[in-house]
């Protein structure tokens, strides 16, 4: 494959672009590559294409890059599709917060199951049936990179709709590498594998030179009090595996925490992150869009995230082990069929293959069986146009089910119906509650 052509979706998360195109300039096998940029933001577009000429500059490549307002032309001829759109944008993500809250229920991400996981995938998926349409008219043997959340939603809502289709999260990466340097030991003498749901996927061994590091991770847990008020060493220590997320992420995919006042304090949970996070981003973005306007310097660091690397692997036929998130075709036994499950996959010129993982610890397997069911749900509303059964995802996800009654959950959903409006897929938007 001489030159593939790389489509960014949701160019203008210009950060985020940034990271990618320099990792993916950084082999000398890709510094040619068509590069096309798209959003539906002009400015945003405009910055994220001389943020890329920029970077390629820098590199000392020759890649091709486009820009386009118009999402089928940047597709046209694609090989590889990156998704990284958030539909709604940063108001639609404190909408996602603050009618929750007025019910008494705490998030800390709202992105992945909850309430706001569920309504972050509703205004989502309309957005990828077009993308999908899109990619059938003009590239349908394209392979789909997604890094929009919710992940595990979003990837069976596509799986359905286009050929090849990959989530990609660096969950697991960064979980190993902060677990190896917490224990001093080189991230790249470590060995592990890690499987389950995207955000809470279980370290089922964790070793170097053959011994088990979780006996060193063990020793050092109880020799720091610190360590003990986090949310995913409370995880470990109760489940016997470790959580693959944060523990901001953790705590809001579990009914036993977040409604708990002395539960919030004793593992320092940040109720209500993500708006700031979100906040952050604007900012960020301001700061990247002024230095380009005014001729100052860039980063040109990569970010070490698995798209550039999947790109590379598919064009120069060079192996590696990623993490990705992909069908449950007998992947994990005890997960069950069709979800979306988060595996190493085997990367090279052949395609990415899943690793086949067998059983998770059934405690593990259960609490991911929670998580699958607020997913399905969810795509189910959706395909078969039931807003019901948008209601019975909250109601079976665990920090709403725990915190809130039936007749609450339903109010809130509505409330969240009218707010998002025409953002939701058009069955769906309506209320229920009497």
């Amino acid at each position: 494959m001489r030159n593939p052509k790389i489509v960014f979706i949701g160019a203008g998360s210009v950060v985020f672009t940034h990271g990618l195109i320099a990792d993916l300039l950084a082999y000398p096998e890709l510094r040619e590559v068509r590069i096309a940029l798209h959003d539906i933001d002009p400015e945003r577009l405009e910055v994220a294409e001389a943020v890329a000429r920029r970077i390629a500059a820098a590199r000392g490549a020759r890649p091709e890059i486009t820009a386009s307002l118009d999402r089928r032309a940047a597709l046209d001829g694609a090989d590889f599709v990156i998704n990284m759109i958030q539909v709604g944008g940063h108001d639609a993500t404190v909408t996602d917060f603050e009618i929750p809250a007025r019910y008494g229920l705490r998030q800390t991400i709202a992105d992945t199951i909850g309430v706001g996981g569920v309504f972050r995938a509703l205004r989502t998926f309309p957005v990828l049936d077009a993308l999908a349409t899109d990619i059938g008219a003009v590239c349908p043997d394209a392979l789909l990179l997604n890094y929009t959340n919710p992940m595990a939603m979003n990837v069976w809502y596509l799986a359905s709709r286009v050929r090849r289709v990959v989530g990609l999260c660096h969950s697991v990466y960064w979980t190993m590498h902060d677990l190896a340097e917490l224990l001093k030991v080189p991230y790249e003498e470590i060995t592990y594998l890690a499987a389950g749901v995207n955000h809470q996927a279980w370290v089922l061994r964790f070793e170097h030179e053959g011994a088990d590091l979780y006996r060193r991770l063990d020793a050092a847990v109880e020799a720091d009090p610190q360590l003990r008020r986090r949310v995913r060493v409370e995880m470990y220590r109760r489940l016997g595996h470790y959580p693959t997320e944060t523990s901001e992420h953790s705590s809001e995919y579990v009914p036993w925490l977040l409604h708990h006042d002395a539960e919030i304090d004793r593992l320092r949970i940040p109720v209500g992150a993500y708006v700031g996070i979100s906040e952050e981003n604007i900012r960020e973005y301001k700061r990247t869009r002024d230095t380009v306007r005014h001729g100052g310097e860039l980063s040109v660091e990569g970010t070490g995230e698995y798209a550039p690397q999947i790109i590379h692997s598919l064009v120069t036929g060079v192996p590696r082990v990623v993490y990705g998130n992909v069908v449950n075709d007998g992947l994990i036994s005890n997960l069950p069929p069709g979800c979306v499950v988060e595996v190493p996959c085997a990367v090279d010129s052949s395609g990415v293959m899943p690793t086949r993982v067998g059983a998770l610890p059934p405690q593990c397997a259960a609490l991911n069986r929670s998580y699958v069911n607020v997913n399905e749900l969810t795509v189910r509303a959706a395909e078969e146009g039931r807003p019901e059964h948008v209601r019975h995802a909250v109601m079976a996800d665990p920090n709403a089910s725990a915190t809130l009654s039936l007749d609450a959950i339903w109010r809130m959903c509505d409330d969240l119906t009218l707010a998002h409006g025409d953002l939701l897929p058009e069955s769906l938007r309506v209320t229920l509650a009497d």
